[in-house]
């Protein structure tokens, strides 16, 4: 065992752990100093050894558990922790929806100093195969063609085609998928060298209908027996509805191009939340987990329809669902999203539900808040769901001026949320009420519903 003062590279550690980051990983302290363990889990006293030190933490690999949490359980799933798709794999559920707990509360009272507890986490109704939306990588791994997802903190693609995540049927799928891409030679990306066709693999499952899409992402060239594959997807899951290409030729992390081919179908599918029908293609946001958006979903409502809802505003609405599940109950919803797609999705949306009330504007947030601003448009409600970085305080600035009786603020990273609530503040907007939900068990992901007056 180490018996220096100084933490370096390769020492072997043994460690007690007291807490979780928010990635997920273990948290312990070995001479003042913050040391992360991925794998680790609270009550755990650990054998680890050390792979990174910078000034104020450092980064250590589990080697072994010395003593085990009362937390802790025995992973069934054969590929983790090497796959970085999940977190908690090796707790209990109730310790994960805990410790999900605290985290939101926690950046609450440390970033927001907000003194408010939040109320009980609302638990994922299925911790398996409850995503409806996967984006599998596609690489040469050691000369062998691989789908899955990517390594902790690399872009090691690790061979998983059967996830406790994902809809069984998507396994299914991808077999197919590699079976013709092995038969007729379909190259794969190399995106160190950025040759290759064959980038991503991307599935979408309506849970309410079951129908489901399939796309192809390729690096610019077109592939060939696209034919051939489609007939074989359809033979394998009748449930496919459409199959697409999707042209992605930038050197880039982001997984989607602008352009889609339809191959077969109409290039979209058809889901349903709260009785509402909604058209998903490819480019649209849509959470992946449909039974707990209907409660989330329900929580909003519950927000807005707790005061006045004449005039409804929508900010980052994406395809409409949040705004579009309570229009009914409302005399005017607005929607601004800047994704073009997710707006055609949008207006489409009310239309095939015979909504007449609800108007889309596709443009930036802040912009199209200043500009309804300006034209006089004074929203009663103001939903917030922007994406992890949270909203700017131009954005806040502006919403405030607008005075709305409340605003709805949809979050995916606690620590923006309790920022822009802590903003908000300033423009007399105190935070009431907050829900934490858990969207996506076993990862480290948590969101929060959050409701905010005007005092």
């Amino acid at each position: 065992m180490i018996k220096q003062d100084i933490l370096k590279k390769n020492d072997v550690i043994e460690l007690e752990i007291t807490d979780f980051t928010s990635e997920g990983s273990g948290v312990g302290h070995k001479n003042s100093m913050a040391v992360f363990v991925a794998g680790a889990a609270p009550g755990d006293t650990v054998e680890c050894v050390v792979i990174k030190v910078k000034p104020n933490y450092a980064v250590a690999k589990l080697l072994n558990v010395i003593k085990a949490s009362p937390d802790r359980i025995i992973p069934d799933c054969r590929v983790f922790p090497r796959c970085g798709g999940c977190a908690f794999r090796h707790i209990s559920y109730e310790a994960e929806l805990r410790m999900k707990q605290k985290r939101v509360a926690d950046a609450v009272k440390r970033v927001g100093h907000i003194e408010l507890a939040p109320e009980e986490i609302v638990p994922s109704p299925s911790e398996k195969h409850y995503r409806n939306k996967a984006q599998y990588p596609v690489s040469l791994e050691g000369g062998r063609l691989s789908i899955g997802f990517y390594a902790p903190f690399s872009h090691r693609v690790i061979d998983c085609k059967t996830c406790l995540l994902q809809p069984e049927s998507f396994s299914v799928i991808l077999r197919t998928v590699a079976r013709w891409a092995e038969k007729y030679k379909v190259s794969v990306y190399d995106e160190r060298k950025h040759t290759g066709l064959l980038r991503h693999i991307y599935i979408r499952k309506a849970f309410a209908t079951g129908e489901t899409m399939v796309c192809l992402v390729e690096n610019g060239e077109k592939m060939f027996k696209t034919d051939v594959l489609v007939n074989e997807l359809i033979k394998a899951d009748p449930s496919i509805k459409t199959v697409l290409i999707n042209k992605n030729p930038v050197d880039t992390n982001v997984v989607l191009g602008g352009k889609n081919t339809v191959l077969y179908g109409d290039g979209y599918i058809t889901d349903e939340l709260l009785g509402v029908r909604f058209r998903i293609s490819p480019l649209s946001f849509y959470q992946v987990n449909h039974d707990q958006a209907e409660r989330l979903y329900s929580k909003v409502r519950e927000y807005i329809l707790g005061g006045k809802t004449d005039t409804v505003l929508d900010l980052y609405c994406g395809a409409g669902t949040i705004g579009l599940t309570l229009a009914g109950s409302v005399k005017k919803l607005v929607g601004v999203e800047i994704v073009p797609d997710a707006v055609r999705d949008a207006r489409y949306n009310a239309e095939i539900n015979n909504i007449e009330n609800a108007e889309f504007i596709c443009g930036d947030a802040a912009d199209a808040a200043e500009k309804l601003a300006a034209d006089g448009i004074t929203p009663d409600s103001v939903i917030l769901d922007p994406p992890r970085k949270g909203c700017s305080p131009e954005l806040l600035e502006t919403v405030a001026s607008m005075s709305p009786e409340r605003i709805v603020y949809v979050s995916c990273d606690p620590a923006t949320f309790a920022r822009d609530c802590a903003v908000l503040a300033r423009h007399g907007y105190n935070l009431k009420r907050y829900t934490p939900f858990d969207m996506f068990a076993r990862t480290a992901h948590v969101e929060t519903v959050g409701l905010l007056l005007k005092d």
